[in-house]
């Protein structure tokens, strides 16, 4: 058995030796003294330096903070504002619409960014062809369209950690506050809320992550005029590997691992305040 255990381990280990090591290999030349990708010239943080000097890459990620939190702050809303409503529904209704939830996190995102900028090119000819001349205006593929589907497929991401915790609610407890005289805003507000919370901040969180870590989505529905990091990294890449793209890329790799830790974090506490909470609330024999 030990022997097993021990083999486990080791395959689990080389599995993920497998999985980070170009990571690893890619962290570790961010910090190279020279452009060379294969010999190290000595520690520096030149490329660091240089990535807070080039003006085109402060700009795509200002775009991208501007973005994702954006994204994430609309679909926490709209994303907790759904949740309430599948919880009201009847179970077959339910089930029904959690599939439809599902769709766009199991769909390729290229279907996802092609089919939304179809979408895009659609509604925006359509109105230029009518409305546009009469009003002056003149619509294009830009910012809006892709924030709208930055919120599009973040949506999903919170409603899926915000079910679990509707699920955990007592059903009575929004109508006993409403007996003791709290009208129905300010019942949701003390009482729904709070508990709630822990999965909004949780979903918020995740559909920050997905938001910064994006491109293909991006890619098709930001146009011509916006740049996010990670449509500039690509960029970059087709004209030249330079390495500050090792740079930008330890960076995006650094914040995306902290937010996940968090959310990790987050979720074992809550699990175990559940227990906690389960374990006082159970008779003792």
């Amino acid at each position: 058995m030990k022997k097993n255990n021990l083999a486990d381990r080791l395959l689990l280990a080389l599995v993920f030796l497998f999985l980070y090591a170009p990571i690893f290999v890619l962290i570790f030349f961010s910090f190279n003294a020279t452009k060379s990708r294969t010999i190290w010239g000595g520690f520096s943080l030149q490329w660091y330096v240089r990535l807070f000097q080039d003006s085109a890459i402060l700009s795509a990620l200002q775009t991208t903070l501007l973005v994702s939190v954006l994204a994430s702050l609309i679909a926490m809303v709209a994303g907790t504002a759904a949740s309430i409503g599948f919880a009201a529904m009847k179970r077959r209704s339910r089930h029904a619409l959690m599939a439809v939830n599902n769709i766009p996190l199991t769909n390729a995102d290229i279907v996802t960014g092609v089919s939304l900028s179809l979408l895009f090119m659609l509604a925006i000819n359509a109105f230029n062809a009518t409305l546009g001349g009469a009003m002056g205006v003149t619509l294009a593929k830009g910012f809006g369209t892709m924030l709208i589907a930055h919120v599009t497929f973040d949506i999903p991401y919170v409603i899926l950690s915000v079910m679990p915790r509707l699920h955990q609610l007592d059903p009575h407890i929004y109508e006993a506050a409403q007996d003791l005289g709290a009208t129905g805003f300010y019942a949701f507000r003390k009482v729904i809320l709070p508990d709630l919370m822990p999965g909004i901040v949780n979903g918020a969180i995740i559909a920050f992550t997905m938001s910064v870590d994006d491109f293909v989505i991006s890619y098709f529905t930001a146009g011509n005029k916006v740049s996010t990091l990670a449509m500039e990294v690509y960029s970059m890449a087709r004209r030249r590997i330079s390495p500050e793209i090792n740079a930008i890329s330890t960076l995006l790799f650094g914040s995306v691992l902290v937010l996940l830790v968090i959310v990790n974090l987050r979720q074992a506490r809550q699990d175990s305040a559940a227990r906690r909470q389960r374990a006082a609330l159970t008779p003792k024999r």
